[in-house]
């Protein structure tokens, strides 16, 4: 049985044994974690992928950093192994782990503002626009910590893991041929919001249950970077791939701030050292990744169809994104507002240092 097929119940016996083992005498109590004293503890780590996956590439240079710097120890919990994303979370914030990668689209329920991710043919696709703008964006930078930080969360990181492409029943070019799909999305109103705006049904499902949904016609379609594509075989359920060039998706890592704020100086430094490796490490892998994947999604399969979407036929889609923007902005409201301005600041300012303006 994969990961994929796990019923609810085996997740939660799973999840309640990784917390059993959490909670024995060791260097890895709550009240531990926010200790100022953490020199040669065990720090714990939950993302939210599969091994070899973009989020397990980032955890595992992060430790490599932590461990040949320091006393201390890292370890990694994979997708599955404490639950589902929401479960990750949950025991961040409890201090139970001392750090989680998440998306913002789950972060969405804890963040509003995190959901400006989703706004359709907002940032762009293309791989060094993409890591030029999360290396100096100060919306990213500056304005997104404050945000995390009244969750309990000390936002160490954001970065992009590739373009988000849908995989649906058929090949499907304009939102009339959205119309009658239920496509899976993750439990964000702005990403619902955007789906329908695209003509199709959104349909909220946790991840374990993707592939079988699919898999049965429960949905007709899902969205995901080429690389999640490939690692969980979705091409095998939903062979049509379509390159909208509407999203990428993006993730954060972050830390439990009382954990954090409990940290020697020269802790907190090993971490931002090791947050800024990992991270550079990424910022140079995920260029061309979409691509690789790609070629090994279509040599392992002969019923994959690869379509790209023309500038017309991606405008019919594009028009559409403002209604999108709209509901962010009575999502969260002024700082919702200002956030986006900030985004759309930043993002032009990207664009004039590609093109040398």
């Amino acid at each position: 049985m994969t990961i994929r097929s796990f019923p609810g119940a085996i997740v939660a016996a799973v999840m309640m044994t990784a917390l059993a083992a959490c909670s024995d005498n060791d260097s890895n109590t709550a009240s531990q974690s926010a200790s100022a004293e953490t020199e040669g503890q065990t720090w714990r780590y939950a993302h939210e992928e599969y091994e070899g996956d973009v989020q397990d590439i980032f955890a595992y240079k992060f430790k490599e950093y932590i461990e040949e710097n320091s006393p201390n120890t890292l370890k990694i919990h994979r997708f599955g192994e404490l639950g589902e994303s929401d479960d990750i979370m949950e025991l961040t914030q409890a201090g139970v782990l001392q750090f989680v990668n998440q998306s913002p689209g789950f972060t969405g329920s804890l963040i509003p503002e995190a959901q400006i991710f989703f706004i359709p043919y907002l940032l762009p696709v293309d791989g060094q626009e993409i890591v030029t703008f999360f290396k100096d964006s100060k919306a990213i930078n500056e304005m997104f910590p404050k945000l995390y930080e009244e969750q309990g969360l000390e936002l160490l990181a954001m970065y992009p893991e590739g373009e988000v492409v849908v995989t649906a029943d058929e090949k499907v070019t304009s939102p009339a041929e959205f119309k009658g799909k239920n496509i899976r999305v993750m439990t964000n109103p702005l990403l619902s919001e955007t789906y329908s705006a695209f003509g199709a049904t959104p349909t909220p499902l946790p991840w374990g249950e993707v592939y079988g949904a699919l898999q049965t016609n429960i949905i007709q379609g899902q969205e995901n970077p080429i690389f999640w594509i490939q690692s969980a075989r979705l091409y095998e359920v939903s062979p049509n791939l379509i390159f909208t060039g509407h999203s990428q998706f993006v993730t954060a890592m972050m830390a439990n701030q009382d954990f954090y704020n409990g940290l020697s100086d020269e802790n907190k430094k090993l971490v931002q050292d090791a947050t800024s490796y990992a991270r550079q490490y990424i910022f140079d892998y995920v260029p061309g990744l979409g691509d690789k994947m790609l070629t090994k999604i279509t040599e392992d399969s002969d019923d994959v169809t690869v379509t790209r979407l023309t500038e017309e036929q991606r405008q019919a889609f594009r028009e559409r994104a403002p209604q999108v923007e709209a509901k962010f902005i009575e999502m969260t409201g002024e700082r919702g507002e200002e956030l986006l301005q900030q985004f759309k600041s930043d993002l032009d300012d990207v664009t004039s240092s590609e093109t040398g303006e």
